[in-house]
């Protein structure tokens, strides 16, 4: 499964980021998703609301979650985790008959 994680760093992050730099951080994010099962397809720093951003192939939400749960526990940076949905499971969503009533109706 494939993920976009966002991150915003922490002053104290931001001061992590400068000392060890951004190859540190990269080599150390390799290794938690090696730990879970997955790999770093990309990493991109940025300006703006996020710091960093990861496109990451793990094998289940539960992996994804494990990794987010462990990042944010740090209180070095505040991560986000969202899962990257193919085309064809969109196609295969829009297929379906879904019986649903709106609300106050």
């Amino acid at each position: 499964m494939k993920f976009l994680i966002t991150g915003s760093y922490s002053s104290d992050g931001a001061k992590g980021l400068v000392k060890e730099g951004a190859s540190g951080r990269k080599a150390a994010v390799e290794q938690a998703l090696a730990g879970v099962g997955g790999k770093l397809d990309a990493i991109y720093y940025t300006f703006g609301e996020h710091d960093v951003i990861l496109i990451a192939d793990v094998p289940d939400t539960a992996s994804a979650l494990a990794i987010s749960l462990a990042a944010n526990a740090t209180g070095t940076v505040r991560v986000t985790t969202t899962p990257l949905i193919p085309v064809t499971d969109v196609d295969a969503a829009c297929k379906k008959t879904v019986k649903f009533r709106p609300a106050g109706s």
